[in-house]
Protein backbone atom coordinates (compact mmCIF):
# COMPACT_ATOMS: atom_id res chain seq x y z
CA UNK A 1 0.00 0.00 0.00
CA UNK A 2 1.34 3.43 -0.94
CA UNK A 3 1.14 6.33 1.48
CA UNK A 4 -0.49 9.54 0.21
CA UNK A 5 1.99 12.34 -0.38
CA UNK A 6 1.40 15.71 1.29
CA UNK A 7 -0.46 17.92 -1.18
CA UNK A 8 -1.83 14.97 -3.15
CA UNK A 9 -5.62 14.73 -3.66
CA UNK A 10 -5.80 11.71 -1.32
CA UNK A 11 -3.88 13.53 1.39
CA UNK A 12 -6.02 16.68 1.03
CA UNK A 13 -9.27 14.71 1.18
CA UNK A 14 -8.04 13.03 4.35
CA UNK A 15 -7.08 16.34 5.97
CA UNK A 16 -9.67 17.91 8.24
CA UNK A 17 -11.00 21.33 7.31
CA UNK A 18 -9.63 22.84 10.53
CA UNK A 19 -6.15 21.50 9.75
CA UNK A 20 -6.37 22.93 6.26
CA UNK A 21 -7.41 26.33 7.64
CA UNK A 22 -4.44 26.28 10.04
CA UNK A 23 -1.98 25.91 7.16
CA UNK A 24 -2.24 29.56 5.97
CA UNK A 25 -1.30 30.63 9.50
CA UNK A 26 1.97 28.75 9.05
CA UNK A 27 2.60 30.28 5.61
CA UNK A 28 1.81 33.81 6.76
CA UNK A 29 4.53 36.42 7.25
CA UNK A 30 3.36 38.22 10.37
CA UNK A 31 5.38 41.33 9.42
CA UNK A 32 3.20 41.68 6.31
CA UNK A 33 0.06 41.28 8.44
CA UNK A 34 0.83 44.15 10.83
CA UNK A 35 -2.28 46.28 11.32
CA UNK A 36 -4.62 43.91 9.45
CA UNK A 37 -7.89 43.01 11.16
CA UNK A 38 -10.64 40.90 9.66
CA UNK A 39 -12.88 37.93 10.30
CA UNK A 40 -13.98 35.32 7.77
CA UNK A 41 -16.80 32.86 8.42
CA UNK A 42 -16.58 29.56 6.57
CA UNK A 43 -19.54 27.22 6.41
CA UNK A 44 -19.57 23.80 4.72
CA UNK A 45 -23.26 22.83 4.68
CA UNK A 46 -22.75 19.28 3.34
CA UNK A 47 -20.99 18.21 6.54
CA UNK A 48 -22.27 20.88 8.94
CA UNK A 49 -18.86 22.38 9.76
CA UNK A 50 -18.53 26.04 10.70
CA UNK A 51 -15.39 28.07 11.29
CA UNK A 52 -14.27 31.60 11.88
CA UNK A 53 -10.83 32.65 10.67
CA UNK A 54 -9.63 35.81 12.39
CA UNK A 55 -6.67 38.04 11.59
CA UNK A 56 -5.64 40.28 14.48
CA UNK A 57 -2.35 41.22 16.10
CA UNK A 58 -0.55 39.85 13.01
CA UNK A 59 -1.84 36.37 13.89
CA UNK A 60 -4.25 34.17 11.96
CA UNK A 61 -6.49 32.05 14.18
CA UNK A 62 -9.10 29.44 13.26
CA UNK A 63 -11.95 28.59 15.64
CA UNK A 64 -14.05 25.52 14.84
CA UNK A 65 -17.78 25.32 15.53
CA UNK A 66 -18.25 29.07 15.67
CA UNK A 67 -19.43 31.90 13.36
CA UNK A 68 -18.70 35.55 14.10
CA UNK A 69 -21.66 37.94 14.09
CA UNK A 70 -19.39 40.73 12.83
CA UNK A 71 -17.53 38.81 10.09
CA UNK A 72 -16.14 40.84 7.20
CA UNK A 73 -16.76 37.94 4.80
CA UNK A 74 -18.83 34.76 4.91
CA UNK A 75 -17.97 31.89 2.57
CA UNK A 76 -20.47 29.07 2.09
CA UNK A 77 -19.19 26.07 0.14
CA UNK A 78 -19.61 22.30 0.38
CA UNK A 79 -16.54 20.50 1.68
CA UNK A 80 -16.40 18.48 -1.55
CA UNK A 81 -16.15 21.70 -3.57
CA UNK A 82 -13.64 23.15 -1.11
CA UNK A 83 -11.40 20.13 -1.69
CA UNK A 84 -11.05 21.11 -5.37
CA UNK A 85 -9.71 24.48 -4.19
CA UNK A 86 -7.46 22.85 -1.58
CA UNK A 87 -5.98 20.54 -4.24
CA UNK A 88 -5.49 23.45 -6.63
CA UNK A 89 -7.85 22.03 -9.27
CA UNK A 90 -10.13 25.09 -9.07
CA UNK A 91 -10.22 28.65 -7.77
CA UNK A 92 -12.78 30.04 -5.36
CA UNK A 93 -13.86 32.53 -8.02
CA UNK A 94 -14.63 29.60 -10.37
CA UNK A 95 -16.81 27.96 -7.70
CA UNK A 96 -18.64 31.24 -7.07
CA UNK A 97 -19.23 31.75 -10.82
CA UNK A 98 -20.58 28.19 -11.10
CA UNK A 99 -22.94 28.77 -8.17
CA UNK A 100 -21.16 26.18 -6.03
CA UNK A 101 -19.96 28.72 -3.46
CA UNK A 102 -21.38 31.93 -2.05
CA UNK A 103 -19.54 35.00 -0.78
CA UNK A 104 -21.26 37.56 1.39
CA UNK A 105 -19.40 40.67 2.50
CA UNK A 106 -16.02 42.12 1.64
CA UNK A 107 -14.14 39.65 -0.58
CA UNK A 108 -11.08 41.97 -0.47
CA UNK A 109 -10.09 40.38 2.84
CA UNK A 110 -9.04 37.32 0.80
CA UNK A 111 -6.63 39.52 -1.15
CA UNK A 112 -5.32 40.93 2.13
CA UNK A 113 -4.75 37.42 3.42
CA UNK A 114 -3.07 36.34 0.17
CA UNK A 115 -0.69 39.32 0.40
CA UNK A 116 0.75 37.91 3.65
CA UNK A 117 1.58 34.45 2.28
CA UNK A 118 5.16 33.36 1.71
CA UNK A 119 6.65 30.17 0.31
CA UNK A 120 9.20 28.45 2.44
CA UNK A 121 11.35 25.35 2.40
CA UNK A 122 9.33 22.56 4.03
CA UNK A 123 12.61 20.85 4.89
CA UNK A 124 13.95 23.70 7.02
CA UNK A 125 16.13 22.72 9.95
CA UNK A 126 14.18 22.49 13.18
CA UNK A 127 17.33 22.60 15.30
CA UNK A 128 20.34 24.65 14.18
CA UNK A 129 22.97 22.50 12.48
CA UNK A 130 20.63 19.62 11.63
CA UNK A 131 20.10 20.43 7.96
CA UNK A 132 21.98 18.03 5.74
CA UNK A 133 24.96 19.79 4.22
CA UNK A 134 26.17 19.22 0.69
CA UNK A 135 29.03 16.75 0.58
CA UNK A 136 32.41 18.47 0.53
CA UNK A 137 34.47 17.87 -2.57
CA UNK A 138 37.73 16.00 -1.95
CA UNK A 139 40.90 18.05 -1.99
CA UNK A 140 42.55 17.78 -5.40
CA UNK A 141 45.90 16.66 -3.96
CA UNK A 142 44.26 13.56 -2.45
CA UNK A 143 43.43 12.37 -5.94
CA UNK A 144 47.14 12.02 -6.69
CA UNK A 145 49.37 9.20 -5.52
CA UNK A 146 48.33 8.57 -1.88
CA UNK A 147 51.75 7.17 -1.04
CA UNK A 148 53.28 10.60 -1.57
CA UNK A 149 51.16 12.04 1.24
CA UNK A 150 51.27 9.16 3.70
CA UNK A 151 52.60 10.31 7.04
CA UNK A 152 52.47 7.03 8.87
CA UNK A 153 53.75 6.27 12.40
Amino acid sequence: MKAAKAGSPDFIRGTGTEQFLNYPAIQMDSRKAEGMRFKINLSTPDNGEKFVVEMSNATLTTIAGYQADDADLTITIDRRELEDIMIGAAKLSDKVSAGKAKLAGNAQVLSQLASTMVEFDNWFEVLPGTKKQAAALPKPELLQDDATYYEGP
